[in-house]
């Protein structure tokens, strides 16, 4: 799963809800024009799909949550999903399909989301796309039961029943697990937190692991995400 820092580039997720939104056209010539190559769509939206043919904006695509189960009861709607979403346009650069968001343990799709993400694997590949886009999820970090010192990172054993199964998945597909990774809350959560170490503004260590000195929070989350991985079966 570590191929995220190989390849790792800015991207901007592309939100719609709102009001007074510009064109989806509109949209993707300003990622163009400020140089953004990467695009994250939290669903299927065929304008916004439209616009991004023939462009090198790399996308990554989700599964909204209240479509797994459907997704998950059969073979033929992921493929249908598929076909749709995905087949339809060929030149648009997908890379990955993010199969739910931030889906919780308790939550009522959670017995869904492994099944819906086999169907989607099991679609994209037959449809020769394997090779091009990577099927995963995307998850917050409630999942790290401890996360500080980095090195120190694990999963919540609440969430192992949930977590094993995915980790087990991207392992055997070669797929990265996707983090939202949001330093704002942990500082918010954490009155000891440093302002400047969450705003990447430290002019120094602030938190030594080992041979590893951290100046920024994200980097810090990043690696304890990292380490949770390993001992759980999700390292290189």
């Amino acid at each position: 799963m570590p191929e995220v820092i190989a390849g790792a580039q800015i991207g901007v997720c592309y939100g719609m809800l709102g009001s007074n939104l510009p064109s989806r056209p509109d949209v993707v010539a300003l990622y163009n024009q400020r140089n953004i190559r990467r695009m994250r769509l939290y669903g299927p939206d065929q304008p916004a799909l439209q616009a991004l043919r023939g462009t090198n904006i790399e996308l990554m695509l989700g599964v909204p949550n209240e479509d797994l189960q459907r997704i998950a009861s059969s073979q033929a709607n992921a493929n249908t999903w598929v076909q749709n979403n995905v087949k339809n346009y060929r030149n648009v650069k997908f890379r990955y399909i993010a199969v739910g968001n931030e889906v919780q343990p308790s939550s009522k799709n959670a017995q869904f989301l492994v099944p819906a993400m086999r169907n989607i694997q099991t679609a994209i590949s037959n449809a020769g796309l394997g090779a091009q886009i990577k099927v995963s999820t995307a998850v917050d970090t409630i999942i790290l039961g401890e996360s500080s010192p980095p090195s120190k990172g694990t999963l919540k054993s609440d969430h192992r029943p949930l977590l094993d199964p995915i980790i087990q998945f991207l392992v055997n597909n070669k797929s990265p697990l996707l983090v939202n990774l949001y330093p704002y809350f942990s500082y918010a959560n954490n009155p000891r937190e440093r302002l400047d170490y969450a705003l990447f503004t430290a002019n120094s260590v602030v938190v030594q692991d080992g041979p590893l000195g951290y100046r920024n929070l994200f980097d810090a989350i990043l690696d304890a995400v990292y380490s949770a991985l390993e001992k759980a079966g999700g390292g290189p």
